[in-house]
């Protein structure tokens, strides 16, 4: 099977292909889709549906989408579903890190959570499988792995950060890698 994964970040594909491993991922820019596409909804879920029937209706592409959002207690639910351009349009994971560091520097509560929504349009159908993890902000920047704010997000049972987990361990617990898994076990049974 073949399914278009409609984003650009390298960094989520490489995660999402390690994950499927009997499932061929081709890319927006595999279907010629050049252009970005709105994310423009005031949820998670939304946006995650917004991207996959952007790509049904404008390419013709069985495949799916996902969006993330952390959220932050302390912060009443921040960055949310602005995770991705918090510190601004530029979408810079540094700027974005360093801005919820800075708001929580004389906060006690450091409770956070991640969640993903991937919609899948496929044989006509839309479905939707959602992943949380669930964890805390820690105060300084540590590891080198992974990407956006998985630097200063320790998941709840651990004492490392997503960016100093492998792929395979970050997978296990992470968010995406439990949504993934629910995109699988509904594939493998179609």
């Amino acid at each position: 099977m073949e399914l278009v994964f409609a984003t650009n970040n390298i960094n989520k594909l490489q995660e999402v292909q390690a994950m499927l491993e009997t499932i061929k991922l081709t890319t927006l820019k595999d279907v010629n889709c050049t252009e970005e596409i709105p994310e423009s909804s005031l949820t998670i879920a939304g946006n995650a549906i917004q991207k996959v029937n952007y790509l049904t209706q404008y390419y013709s592409a069985d495949g799916f989408a996902d969006d993330t959002g952390l959220e932050i207690e302390a912060l009443n639910g921040e960055p949310g579903v602005y995770s991705a351009r918090y510190a601004g349009e530029e979408k810079s994971a540094e700027a974005n890190m360093n801005l919820v560091l800075e708001k929580l520097k004389n906060q006690s509560n450091k409770k956070a959570r991640f969640i993903t929504v991937i919609a899948l349009n496929i044989n006509r159908e839309q479905y939707l499988f959602e992943g949380i993890c669930t964890g805390k902000i820690v105060s300084e920047k540590k590891g080198e792995k992974g990407f956006g704010y998985d630097p200063i997000f320790v998941p709840d049972g651990f004492d490392k950060t997503f960016a100093q987990m492998t792929m395979e361990e970050k997978a296990s617990v992470s968010h995406r890698g439990k949504a993934v898994r629910l995109l699988i076990d509904f594939l493998n049974k179609l």
